[in-house]
């Protein structure tokens, strides 16, 4: 490779760099892609083809200062660009020299679309298992003769485990491939099924539950709050006319036929295995359909010297740093107290909606149709606001710091004195209100019986648990949002550390709510829950106003032990 560089000479799409995981982690290292051209710059003193206008005569570029945010430098010429570079200018590409780009994927339009539907179903079974359970909760307690209270620790187990698989399931993935995964993981969750389905007994049923959110805990989807909204529907509809056991053989052919359908025709998608899908590949790795396909022409061998990755103790450990960060700490405890409110809201709707209003379990499974919903339009709205925010701080930043209007500061590297945590949290103030609003009066709507007895009575508990999981998944998405952009290229590891701090929260909620119930009383103790989370609040205004010194701490010791490395 040469050793010096430009951009085209002709103007080139380059929406691919914003559109793949490839193409963000190739913008990272200074890495842009034209068409069939590819073209390096070097990092520390990068060329921004975004601000290249084309002439040949003039352009802006923004570099890194620092103390780390971003400054405006310009050269009047492409020569003056490359009289800028420091060094040999090592790593780049010489002016008008086409480099052969390898093609992202070469997966056609059918198969592309086969892959997303097949891992778009496959994620469903996350939400879909763990709330199909809840309106049968009543019904289970009945036929395997114990307490409400008992039967609530399958709902416990679901969630330790599901807290703690992804860990385990995340780390294997990204070494020895998707495909295997999702075929392991659907095993496990078709042999959880077939034990429940059967269970004769609590113990049982709670050994296989657990094993069942191993098994849905490796699949993610965009979809998964849809499985949300209508899991208990489902599950409503089968335990009311076929029994409890009913939603566990319905589960079972449902995976069945996905892991049939993942066995015979999902490709391998890992770069490091599989490269752009163009590798021949064999045993687990291979999808049974290309057995009898006509082999495509661009199939070639692997390099010789390929080794796979080695599954090392700190492949699991990792995700489990991030608590030593305070910012992402605090970030983390503030989220979990949130979803273990929403998880003892909706575990005790069955118990508390049947003693009421005196449902059978069709209704019941009705009834959780506010909270599903609830989590759609709260994760909807809190996107859009979001990015409205982000893109306001952005503006203000680039307008300070004289950077061109149409710059974008890059997603992995985020200048250590943009405001990120003002832009994710501005927001979070009159969301909170609502939900700590919420939490307090729903008790008081289930709790009197001349209230309750009341005709329509019902629609007020219902919108005030629509409220409930429209604000908590609206603070869900701001925590996980604000999580992953305080580790910059530990998506896979933040989300795995906030789903486990989550659901660990979550299951000692969801384990004794019941039991305050009981003591307290369905009035005081959702109260109690409200004065909790008020309790937490002050975790929010630490991280708005210590939290940016923190994260600036924190990339300055990264960029000093990246130069002792050196």
């Amino acid at each position: 490779m040469s050793s010096t560089s430009s951009w085209a000479i002709k103007p080139r799409p380059i929406s691919r760099r914003f559109t793949t995981l490839e193409g963000w982690r190739e913008l990272g290292n200074g890495v842009y892609v034209a068409r069939n051209s590819l073209r390096i710059f070097a990092v520390e003193n990068q060329f921004d083809p975004e601000s290249y206008n084309g002439d040949h005569t003039s352009w802006t570029h923004s570099q890194r200062s620092e103390n780390g945010s971003l400054k405006a430098s310009s050269w009047s010429s492409e020569q003056d660009w490359m009289a800028s570079l420091p060094g040999e200018k090592k790593g780049t590409v010489a002016i008008g020299e086409i480099v052969e780009d390898e093609v992202y994927h070469v997966f056609g339009n059918n198969e592309r679309w086969g892959v997303v539907a097949m891992i778009g179903v496959a994620g469903l079974f996350s939400g879909l298992s763990s709330n199909i359970f809840f309106p049968s909760l009543d019904a289970i307690s009945q036929d395997l003769k114990v307490s409400l209270t008992t039967v609530s620790l399958t709902i416990t187990s679901y969630l330790i485990i599901q807290g703690i698989s992804p860990l385990f399931w995340g780390s294997l993935s990204d070494t020895v491939g998707r495909r295997p995964i999702y075929i392991y993981s659907f095993v496990v969750y078709i042999i959880a099924n077939i034990g429940l389905s059967f269970s004769p007994d609590f113990l049982v049923l709670l050994i296989f539950r657990g094993l069942q959110a191993a098994g849905s805990a490796s699949t993610v989807s965009i979809v998964r709050n849809f499985s949300i909204a209508v899991g208990p529907v489902l599950g409503g509809i089968l335990a009311n006319f076929f029994g409890f056991r009913s939603i566990f053989v319905f589960l079972l052919i449902l995976s069945s036929i996905v892991l049939i359908a993942i066995i015979i025709f999902l490709p391998e998608t890992l770069h490091s295995i599989a490269g752009n899908g163009s590798l021949r590949l064999t045993g687990i790795h291979q999808p049974l359909i290309r057995g009898i396909q006509k082999e495509a022409p661009y199939m070639t061998d692997r390099d010789d010297s390929y080794r796979p990755k080695r599954i090392t103790l700190k492949t699991f450990a990792e995700p489990l740093l991030l608590l030593t960060e305070k910012d992402i700490l605090l970030s983390l405890i503030f989220g979990g107290t949130v979803y273990a409110i929403w998880s003892m809201v909706t575990s005790s709707t069955t118990g508390l909606f049947k003693q009421a209003f005196g449902l059978n379990e069709l209704l019941l499974g009705l009834v959780f149709l506010p909270n599903g919903l609830g989590t759609i339009v709260g994760s909807m709205v809190i996107g859009s606001l979001m990015n409205k925010s982000y893109m306001e701080m952005e503006s203000k930043y680039k307008e300070t710091h004289g950077l061109p209007a149409d710059y974008k500061l890059p997603k992995k590297a985020i200048p250590a004195d943009f405001p990120i945590e003002h832009a994710r949290l501005r927001h979070t103030k009159w969301i909170t209100v609502i939900f700590v609003v919420g939490v307090c009066c729903y008790g008081f709507s289930l709790a009197l019986p001349s209230l309750v007895s009341r005709p329509g009575w019902i629609a007020v508990p219902l919108t005030i648990q629509f409220l409930i999981a429209a604000t908590s998944n609206a603070i869900f998405a701001v925590n996980q949002t604000m999580v992953s952009d305080l580790c910059p290229g530990k998506g896979a590891s933040s989300t795995a550390i906030n789903n486990l701090v989550r659901c660990s929260m979550g299951a000692v909620g969801v384990a004794f709510i019941e039991k305050m119930i009981m003591a307290m009383g369905v009035g005081s103790a959702f109260l109690g829950l409200g004065l909790a989370m008020i309790g937490v609040v002050p975790l929010a205004v630490v991280q708005w106003y210590w939290g940016p010194e923190w994260r600036r701490e924190r990339i300055r010791k990264n960029t000093d032990r990246k130069e002792i490395e050196k």
